[in-house]
């Protein structure tokens, strides 16, 4: 089981639920550029080292510059990187996208057009997984206090400075969580 993670709660959440239900679980980080790579790679090695799961990085450069907000594409690179990293072996590739985001990667559309296109690399041998695609980000958090996920070791900000900026979505939503 290879499970997509960013250094969020949603993907520290994915990697215990998976846990669990005693998959073998590795973590894979794409480091794509993102404003925020250096952050989020560091909070992906906390929680995988706290939760004894082998995280391996992809890291890809481009001259491509990224905004906050919506990065257009951005699921479907991150599967179709784990799909490449796959290789011909047959299995689950994990994404913590959830309900509630406009974004069109965060539909079940997406989902089964990916998986489509996945099924033709693999022969139907690789599936993607996205079991909080009808969870809120409420019921995420509700999960991660329920279960005791290092919510601490987790980074949510866009901006990738060390301390998070306040200002972003990510960020604002993760405040509107901690109240919760």
């Amino acid at each position: 089981m290879n499970v997509l993670v960013s250094g969020g709660i949603d993907s520290a959440a994915l990697l215990v639920f998976y846990q669990q239900q005693k998959f073998s679980v590795r973590a894979l980080f794409v480091d794509f550029g993102q404003p925020a790579a250096k952050q989020e790679l560091r909070a992906v090695r906390s929680v995988c080292r706290h939760y004894r799961v082998r995280v391996s990085t992809a890291t890809v450069r481009t001259r491509a510059t990224f905004s906050l907000g919506e990065i257009p594409g951005r699921n479907a690179f991150l599967i179709f990187t784990a799909t490449l990293m796959n290789g011909k072996e047959p299995g689950v590739i994990a994404i913590g996208i959830h309900e509630g985001l406009p974004y069109y990667d965060c539909g079940e559309g997406f989902v089964a057009a990916v998986q489509a296109i996945v099924d033709g690399y693999s022969a139907g041998s690789v599936k993607i997984a996205a079991p909080f695609l009808k969870w809120s980000k409420p019921t995420i958090w509700a999960f991660c206090k329920k279960h005791k996920v290092p919510i601490h070791l987790t980074y949510s900000c866009e901006k990738g400075s060390p301390s998070p900026c306040g200002k972003c979505l990510s960020c604002m939503d993760r405040e509107a969580l901690s109240v919760l």
